[in-house]
């Protein structure tokens, strides 16, 4: 049956992110509604994130496009160019190597709810605007700039 039970859905809490860089992500859920569909070809996670939270590190990807729909709430959205408030129905996409890293900060007083949707490309490198830290699609490693993994990373 294509219809999914979100309420079966593991929610995975925080990011696998080496500290101290997940500490701002601590408390985001994640819901992978894609995985639970048995989607192959692009990936949509449902995903919550209470005031003061990030939805990541400030990133941009080099071969995935990424989409955001806010759901509930409001988002601040920072990019290099500023900032933008995303309110429920609002929605903001991320194409492919533009080199703008995007992040959301939820700086309201109520939790914000969001889909997040990505084009799953094997090939697609992270990199991280704001710190040292980059991580390959191909096996979620996450490493220095340079190439050095992080401590624990392999």
């Amino acid at each position: 049956m294509p219809k999914i039970d979100i309420s079966s859905v593991p929610v995975r809490k925080g990011s696998s992110y080496p500290p101290p860089f997940g500490q701002p992500c601590a408390e985001r859920t994640r819901q992978r509604l894609g995985d639970a569909g048995g989607l192959k070809d692009f990936g949509v996670n449902l995903m919550t994130l209470p005031p003061g939270g990030w939805s990541s590190q400030r990133h941009w990807h080099s071969h995935e496009d990424e989409l955001v729909y806010v759901l509930e709430g409001e988002l601040t959205l920072v990019e290099d160019g500023g900032e933008t408030l995303l309110r429920a129905g609002d929605s903001a996409a991320f194409a492919k190597d533009s080199g703008d890293g995007h992040h959301m900060i939820n700086r309201s007083s109520v939790t914000a709810r969001y889909l997040e949707v990505g084009s799953r490309n094997p090939d697609d490198l992270i990199t991280c605007s704001d710190i040292d830290m980059m991580s390959p699609s191909s096996d979620g490693r996450f490493l220095h700039k340079d190439g050095v993994p992080y401590p624990g990373q392999g």
